[in-house]
């Protein structure tokens, strides 16, 4: 008789593909939720650093900083109202919301605001290459940190996997068209772009995939019917 295969509810990273009850249900819900909030708080502070150390910003960033140089509102208020928009585009998707989606829209931008208020502006090329470098660690760290708590993507990522299911083309070239578009668009509103840019692109997702290693927390039972996660993602 042969053994039964493994079930299919995980990925190799650990996580699971859940609808929003299914999330609330999946057991250690305390420590699952204070694990999204440390892991926004961190993204926050990532992105203040990335943006202070002006040397390039991640593609989105770049994008809420172009945008928000021709509206009368803030950096942290633009990436609001872009996570709201993203989520918009959702509903024909069929994308299902979690906590953790709602979370990221609400609070990632007034967490970046109060972060870039109270940090330091770096004196000096060295100490702008250190603030990056610092960022993109956090933000591979803050990212493993929500996703691993495993209750729900945030608006870019669930934009990215919608994409994917209905278009039926990869994860990374849906991911890589997103990317590239708002980067386009945020450079023409004159959003800064540059190495740290780069940076940014090739180095977050290996950082995030180690981390997350560590940092997903284990589903007590996950439901019966799960269906595999197609790929451990980092990003807002």
């Amino acid at each position: 008789m042969k053994n039964p295969p493994p079930p299919a509810t995980l990925s190799t990273a650990g996580l699971a593909n859940l609808g929003p009850l299914a999330q609330l249900k999946a057991g250690r819900l305390p420590e699952r939720v204070l694990r999204l909030l440390a892991g926004l708080w961190i993204y926050g502070l990532a992105i203040a650093l990335m943006v202070e150390g002006a040397v390039g910003a991640a593609p989105w960033d770049v994008f809420h900083l172009g945008v928000s140089l021709h509206l009368p509102v803030s950096f942290g208020t633009v990436m609001v109202l872009a996570a709201v928009a993203v989520l918009l585009a959702w509903i024909p998707l069929r994308q299902m919301p979690g906590l953790g989606t709602i979370a990221n829209t609400l609070l990632l931008g007034p967490f970046a605001d109060i972060e870039m208020a109270w940090l330091p502006t770096p004196a000096g090329l060295p100490m702008q290459w250190a603030y990056l470098a610092m960022g993109v660690v956090l933000c591979a760290i803050a990212t493993a940190l929500y996703v691993g708590a495993q209750l729900g993507p945030g608006p870019r990522d669930g934009l990215m996997t919608g994409l994917a299911r209905r278009t039926g083309w990869s994860l990374r070239t849906v991911r890589t068209g997103i990317e590239v578009t708002v980067l386009v668009v945020g450079v023409l509103l004159g959003g800064p772009l540059g190495l740290g840019t780069l940076l940014f692109a090739f180095g977050v997702g290996p950082l995030t995939q180690f981390f997350l290693r560590w940092l997903v927390v284990p589903l007590e039972a996950p439901p019966r019917g799960a269906v595999p996660d197609c790929e451990a993602r980092g990003g807002e």
